[in-house]
């Protein structure tokens, strides 16, 4: 098996096909929010699609908001150029389902209502917690939304033969015009319509790039690694184990212990994957959608192990490197390697696909948590109507579609799943300490809540703005590996590309020394938190608008 050579974007695949496929979907999908729009009339409505989803129909959608461009392009490449290293991104985004399973899905659904504020805020002081939640929940959001965008930059370079920064920033803010249409409407249940849609063509497009690659190599894994590890430029047996990414020095190595403990740890606090328990009409419909996600995630993840080896076989690290969009652009390539233009054209669509669908679900979350935190419980005291929360979620939904493509044109060329981790420090250290405290801590009070919160975001931001992600990375051919890629520009003072080793327990002790300073304790409130959260008691009642 030779690798394939590529000279120029433009050789690869047809653009007008690829563009063609893509705009089919755009118009299938957007029909379907269309129709679900339809029975959009209440708050549950737009922030939870009226609770109306089954349990397996939730559990498809959350497999479409989780498995990510950082899950099908960012993987790949990564397992395609470091091997082994690549695939950990895989194992630690498929182990934190455990704790979600185990710890959060079922007592969240009970407690809560629309947003994560509602279970933070259920026995706490509700304005400076929902503040602080609503703070947390909006940068989480907008980390994960640069990673989308950034993927969305580097598809269209390589498949639109694209290389100009202004015209992938061009298409960038073409992609977040449309999420924004999603939202604005079809709400939740229009976006979550397009996330099982798009979910289901993921996994069977990954599923038939897997077998072809297979088939190329006699079914045989042993024979597609073989071809990885001949293949020009690959590193040779290297890529095989562990250190090609990180072990290199003993910074390198915390970096992987640092990332493991922010993947593991990150999408029990994910704000946009806690919102989706709460469209289904129970706790146990919460649990079972949990379950169908770990399954059909876990699957897709495995053919991720095979997507990666064989784009480093069939195509080669060296020409992956290469191409633009660079470590993104993995997955398309080998698509064109194994069905030529229109394989590559579907793949591109999927992952066009891909994008669209998990931004509409990251920005109906930050929308909602404004609208229904900030506005409707803060500023309007719970007394300002559904309707216009909604109205005010839709206009907040415009202003972080905004912000997203600007984040997304700095963020173009960064590696998309690298991007996620940090998404992920962050939701791990502001928000899981002050969520698992709140459910299972009877002395955890409001001072606690807003040191964890408020502890755990900045510590997280700041350190993120002071590594190597940002400035003083790896200089090659002149060009820095950081997002600011000039190397004369170099402000960074933190060893570690991922702060979750620091953050994280920093959230965690900083919640533990806020509750013990402070004498607030509501133990009727917690009595009644504990019972709803374990049985569901009373669950529905806060759920009626």
């Amino acid at each position: 098996m030779t690798a394939l050579a590529i000279p120029a974007a433009t050789n690869v695949g047809s653009p007008g096909l690829n563009i063609t496929i893509f705009v089919i979907f755009v118009a299938i999908t957007l029909a379907i929010v269309i129709r679900a729009s339809r029975n959009n009339k209440t708050a549950a409505d737009y922030y939870a699609g009226g609770r109306a989803f089954t349990g397996r129909q939730n559990g498809i959608a959350i497999a479409g908001d989780y498995l990510s461009a950082a899950s099908f392009l960012g993987i790949a490449g990564a397992i395609a150029i470091n091997g082994y290293d690549g695939f950990l991104y895989s194992i630690g985004f498929l182990v934190a389902w455990l704790v979600a399973l185990l710890l959060v899905a079922e007592l969240l659904r009970n407690t809560g209502r629309f947003t994560m504020a509602d279970v933070l805020s259920f026995r706490l002081r509700q304005r400076p917690v929902r503040i602080a939640a609503a703070i947390s929940t909006i940068v989480v959001s907008f980390f994960y939304l640069l990673a989308q965008m950034a993927g969305a930059g580097g598809l269209v370079a390589l498949l639109l033969g694209i290389d100009a920064k202004a015209g992938q920033s061009l298409v960038i803010a073409l992609v977040g015009v449309i999420m924004v249409g999603y939202v604005l409407i079809g709400g939740m249940k229009g976006t979550t319509w397009v996330q099982i849609v798009k979910a289901s063509l993921l996994i069977v497009g990954a599923f038939v790039m897997t077998v072809w690659v297979l088939s190329k190599y006699g079914f045989n894994l042993s024979s597609v690694l073989g071809g990885a590890v001949t293949a020009p430029g690959s590193g040779g047996e290297k890529i095989l184990g562990p250190g090609v990414q990180y072990g290199a020095s003993t910074t390198s190595k915390i970096d992987f212990i640092s990332l493991g403990l922010a993947l593991v740890l990150g999408t029990a606090g994910l704000p946009h994957v806690l919102m989706r328990f709460y469209t289904v009409p129970t706790s146990k419909e919460a649990r079972k959608s949990v379950e169908w996600a770990i399954w059909l995630i876990g699957i897709f993840y495995l053919f991720t192990l095979v997507l990666g080896y064989g784009a480093g076989a069939l195509v080669g690290s060296k020409a992956i490197k290469a191409a633009p969009g660079g470590a993104n652009s993995a997955a398309p390539l080998l698509a064109y390697e194994l069905g030529g233009t229109v394989l590559l054209g579907i793949i591109a669509a999927v992952a066009f696909a891909t994008i669209l669908a998990v931004v509409a679900g990251l920005t109906i979350t930050a929308s909602a948590s404004f609208a229904h935190d900030v506005y409707g419980q803060v500023i309007k005291r719970g007394e300002g109507g559904a309707d216009a929360e909604v109205r005010v979620a839709r206009i907040a939904a415009v202003v972080i579609g905004i912000i997203a493509i600007i984040g997304g044109i700095f963020a173009n060329g960064q590696n998309i799943a690298f991007l996620v981790a940090l998404a992920f420090a962050i939701a791990a250290s502001a928000n899981l300490p002050t969520i698992l405290y709140s459910l299972f801590w009877k002395r955890f009070n409001t001072r606690g809540a807003l040191w964890s919160i408020y502890g755990g975001l900045i510590s997280a931001v700041v350190l993120i703005t002071f590594s190597p992600t940002v400035s003083g990375g790896k200089v090659t051919a002149g060009k820095s590996s950081s997002m600011i890629t000039d190397p004369s520009i170099d402000f960074h003072w933190f060893p570690l590309a991922n702060p979750g080793l620091i953050s994280i327990p920093l959230g965690f002790l900083l919640g533990y020394i806020g509750t013990i300073t402070s004498k607030e304790f509501n133990a009727a409130k917690y009595a009644e938190m504990e019972v709803r959260s374990l049985t569901g008691a009373g669950a529905e009642k806060a759920v009626v608008h």
